[in-house]
């Protein structure tokens, strides 16, 4: 049995909420987050990715080796399915996410990201790269959480790509731990609900309504053991990952 349609009515109302709700992130975006301290502007933004998650009616579950605001400067690294993967870490521990430069263009979310810290980068230039495995590091010395999707791109759920690995490097330079997790949208009967996807030529307007859709999704987020980078070479490091991630899934 997969997931029943939600009315209509329905729709229109949690649409509704999540543009008032986006009004409000970037209110307190533009005129809270600058002033107050690092814990407190995690705690507001996994506040508020929380809340994001709860309008659209999305159940984020956590297991394994869940991170709490303790955990500090470590890499995380995941499979990647939509854009709802950062805002369902954020609701659990609040993360400097490593994204593709386009990302910065969209309409509003787009700047909401680069007021959390977002790191950008241009993936076809390989300077580029370098110039962000050097701030990625000083970021994780200063205590921050990173994460990055090395597939590169989203997938529907029922594959897990090569790992791209260069900013493994950033985790080695700066002596912390890669903390993998798998991220799935699952229907009711464990098959994958694909409709959560956010992959090939599906726009963010298509995306969003497909989830409005959605009468009970859910997104599991399964956090596995840390690893430490310590004696590894990034190549090493990308491949325990992603043996990792793809056994929580189950792919390979």
């Amino acid at each position: 049995m997969h997931n029943k349609k939600t009315p209509l009515p329905t729709q229109l109302y949690r649409l509704t909420r999540l543009f008032l709700h986006t009004v409000y992130g970037v209110t307190i975006a533009a005129t809270i987050l600058p002033r107050v301290t690092h814990l407190r502007r995690d705690r507001i933004i996994s506040r508020w990715s929380g809340q994001f998650m709860g309008i659209l009616n999305i159940r984020v579950v956590a297991t394994g080796h869940v991170p709490n605001e303790q955990v500090r400067g470590a890499m995380f690294v995941a499979n990647h399915i939509s854009w709802l993967d950062i805002h369902a870490l954020n609701s659990m521990r609040t993360v400097r996410f490593i994204a593709k430069s386009d990302i910065r263009s969209w309409p509003v979310l787009g700047w909401l990201m680069a007021q959390a810290n977002t790191l950008f980068i241009e993936r076809d230039k390989k300077q580029d790269a370098s110039r962000i495995v050097a701030t990625a590091t000083q970021s994780l010395q200063a205590g921050d959480c990173l994460c990055y999707f090395p597939e590169g791109t989203t997938t529907d759920g029922n594959e897990l790509r090569p790992f791209k690995g260069s900013l493994m490097q950033a985790a080695i330079d700066a002596h912390t731990d890669i903390r993998p997790f798998s991220i799935r949208y699952p229907n009711p009967d464990g098959s994958t609900n694909i409709a959560m996807a956010y992959h090939n030529d599906t726009t963010m307007w298509q995306s969003l309504l497909m989830i409005l859709g959605q009468r009970h999704p859910v997104v599991e987020l399964n956090f596995a053991a840390p690893i430490a980078s310590a004696g590894h070479e990034r190549r090493g490091l990308c491949l325990m990952a992603r043996q990792s991630i793809a056994a929580k899934l189950d792919l390979h």
